[in-house]
């Protein structure tokens, strides 16, 4: 494994759920593990995790998924947008029981509403600049920070430019923020799926993009007697989701710890490959795999 290049495509395939058929890049042997993509134009799960597949797969069953309505997946229509359904249908068709989680924004906003509900099918929960519920004190609301400004007018105007511009609000690396092949392939990856933003844009204004409005601020009691591990990973120059959410998240759920990244923006998976990719492992090895 160690040798062998992993690519999207040699990595690529597709599962046939009751509902949505989703795509995936899948590799490794081992405990599962599922990554899950945020919110962003463009995103998908290749897109957000191509750094960190290669180092999972030699360790984990390591699952990259496309959530309805974004990538390679069917899309998503709005009042049938529900990403932790579809990740449970996806679950159960590949006969997965246990799963560790690690969701990116939106992604990991699904993972904790999976793991609130089924709690005794998540083994490890890693949200990452994900927003918590409930309402900031010490920074914006999620509407009006630059990050998600700058995604919601890349969605309405899917030029390079526009991604030049999400790109550099979204990371605090001046190379990453200045790398414009990322934006093109984001700005081709949106043009290509016209489907994909025409519903996330008649879904945004309902607060629906990956669950039925007020899905999230129910799971807040579940939280409060989660006992699953949890690490939860935020950026502290992020501008799109702010780390007070990280630390909302680690007062309401008490299994749960706090790994915050210095001069890290909104993907940490991408501007510290390296040591995401480290300190994800020796948690999820440090608490048992279930």
């Amino acid at each position: 494994m160690a040798n062998t290049v992993l690519t999207e495509t040699a990595t690529s395939r597709f599962v046939q759920t009751k509902k949505w058929r989703l795509h995936l890049n899948e590799a490794g042997e081992g405990h599962p593990l599922v990554l899950l993509h945020g919110g962003g134009p463009g995103a998908s799960g290749w897109s957000n995790y191509s750094r960190n597949f290669a180092f999972f797969a030699e360790r984990y069953r390591v699952l990259v998924v496309d959530m309805p309505g974004w990538g390679k997946s069917d899309t998503a229509v709005p009042g049938d947008r529900d990403h932790a359904e579809a990740l449970g249908l996806l679950l159960d068709e590949l006969e997965i029981d246990k799963v560790a989680l690690v969701g990116n924004s939106l992604g990991g906003q699904t993972a904790i509403r999976y793991a609130a509900r089924n709690n005794d099918r998540v083994t490890h929960l890693i949200p990452m600049g994900a927003p918590a519920p409930g309402v900031n004190v010490l920074s914006p609301v999620h509407y009006q920070t630059e990050g998600i400004r700058a995604l919601l007018h890349a969605y309405r105007d899917p030029t390079p430019a526009s991604f030049q511009a999400l790109v550099a609000a979204l990371t605090a690396d001046p190379e990453l923020a200045a790398d414009e092949n990322l934006a093109r392939q984001r700005s081709e990856a949106t043009l290509s799926r016209p489907d994909h933003v025409a519903n996330f844009l008649a879904a945004a204004p309902t607060g629906e993009m990956s669950g039925p409005p007020g899905a999230y601020p129910a799971v807040v009691p579940a939280l409060a007697t989660l006992a699953v591990p949890t690490l939860v990973v935020h950026g502290r120059d992020d501008k799109a989701v702010h780390f007070e959410n990280a630390l909302r998240l680690l007062a309401m759920i008490p299994s749960s710890r706090l790994y915050l990244f210095n001069r890290c923006g909104h993907w940490a998976q991408m501007e510290h490959a390296e040591e995401f990719n480290r300190v994800v492992h020796e948690f999820i090895s440090a608490t048992g795999q279930g």
